[in-house]
């Protein structure tokens, strides 16, 4: 007997065009193989996902920017297709954000966690997520909020270089705008130059006071709030390996007990009244030892089948419980365990694990994904490759001075979170 009710399918959105969303694939896995009948809203162009035995059927997504009308009009036209009453699970936060404020449009036809309409944009808001930090009591870092070139100046000297740039809403990023949701700002002039693109970014240039990486500093948690409150499945990890290095996802975690992070994050849900499926991004400060919230992503984080416990229960099977009025199994943690994403981290892809592994892309029942990722992969190197040696031959204007000004976009790929 299935642990989930295979009567009731499930639909995976996602709007960001991005093919190695590793994330998308656990979920489709996860609740394929418990039997469910997983349906994909997303870009099936050249995406690895469209190749699992475990999708039903891929559904044209939104396109990037869309209206939540539009959105809307896409879930209704699937939900017509599937028939019956489904599961809706966001993978991106401009999904998320979407459904929360349509959860009364939504229903019947989709299932959903009750919770305050505007919650999830209200946590991955950069800008008022500090605001929530405070009143919950819960560690962020210094985060000034710049109104003009010369505040944003100000503001950089204020908080000392380096420093993290962000913008308040990143979903709304134009895609080939080369504007990235976060900066490691080096000069003060870089932090003018940006606030001087907040038109074109779609919200506020937020300056944040620097806490750098180390060993044992990033950690994150997911969890599934039911119901009640409570947070089921889930558990606090620790990033081994970062991609790029120092600032972006994680490319090796490992399963981590931090009672700290675990209370930090049941302490933050709870005073919001959150229910649904959570990730947040920590790093502690080595100064005084304390955990910071970075991030809260109002969705599945792209590792959290690192945090399958011992009954293979993870958030994604969790919220299709606890919406169907299933029991959550009594599964243990499985400590030690480890998740990699092979193209990020390969050799630690080959490496033996101790406490287990999971690994991102490759799965002895599910093959197809992995290859067509490798092929995929292969291809984006190649024309990264191309490009760079393309710039570096083809020869520039000639320089006015023997000291040029930095260049924005170099500085952008310093850091990408």
């Amino acid at each position: 007997m299935s642990l989930l009710d295979t009567g009731v399918p499930a639909v995976l959105v996602r709007i960001d065009r991005n093919p190695f969303h590793h994330g998308t694939l656990g979920a489709v896995r996860s609740l394929g193989r418990a039997g469910v009948e997983v349906h994909v809203v997303a870009d099936s162009a050249e995406s690895p996902v469209s190749r699992s035995r475990y999708v039903r059927q891929m559904h044209a997504p939104p396109l990037p920017g869309a209206s939540p009308d539009d959105i809307l009009a896409v879930l209704r036209r699937v939900a017509a297709r599937i028939g019956r009453p489904a599961v809706l699970i966001p993978m991106d936060d401009a999904t998320a954000i979407a459904a929360g404020r349509m959860g009364d449009d939504l229903a019947p036809s989709y299932l959903l966690p009750a919770m305050p309409a505007t919650l999830a944009e209200r946590v991955a808001d950069k800008e008022q997520l500090a605001a929530v930090c405070g009143s919950a009591d819960v560690p962020h870092p210094v985060t000034l909020v710049p109104g003009s070139p010369a505040e944003a100046a100000a503001g950089a000297r204020r908080l000392g270089l380096p420093l993290v740039a962000k913008w308040s809403r990143p979903w709304l990023l134009p895609a080939g705008s080369g504007l990235r949701s976060t900066v490691l700002v080096r000069s003060v002039q870089q932090a003018r130059e940006l606030y001087l693109r907040s038109e074109e970014a779609g919200s506020r240039l937020l300056l944040q006071a620097y806490l750098a990486p180390g060993p044992d500093r990033d950690w994150f948690f997911h969890g599934y709030a039911d119901r009640s409150g409570a947070v089921r499945a889930g558990g606090p990890g620790r990033k081994q390996l970062s991609w790029p290095r120092g600032a972006g996802l994680t490319a090796v975690g490992c399963w981590t007990p931090n009672p700290q992070v675990q209370t930090l994050a049941e302490r933050l849900t709870g005073e919001l009244g959150y229910r649904g499926v959570f990730d947040l991004d920590f790093r502690r400060c080595g100064t005084t030892g304390r955990y910071h919230l970075l991030d809260f992503n109002p969705r599945p984080g792209a590792q959290f089948r690192l945090f399958a416990d011992s009954a293979g229960l993870d958030v994604v099977r969790a919220l299709h419980l606890d919406l169907t009025d299933r029991p959550f199994p009594g599964g243990a943690p499985l400590a030690g365990r480890a998740f990699v994403v092979e193209n990020y981290a390969p050799l630690a892809a080959l490496r033996t694990a101790p406490g287990g592994r999971e690994l991102a892309w490759h799965a002895p029942d599910d093959r197809a994904p992995g290859r067509a990722m490798w092929a995929l992969w292969c291809r984006h190197v190649s024309r990264r490759l191309r490009e760079r040696l393309s710039a570096a031959t083809v020869p520039g204007p000639r320089p006015a001075s023997r000291v040029p000004s930095p260049s924005l976009t170099d500085n952008e790929k310093a850091s990408s979170r």
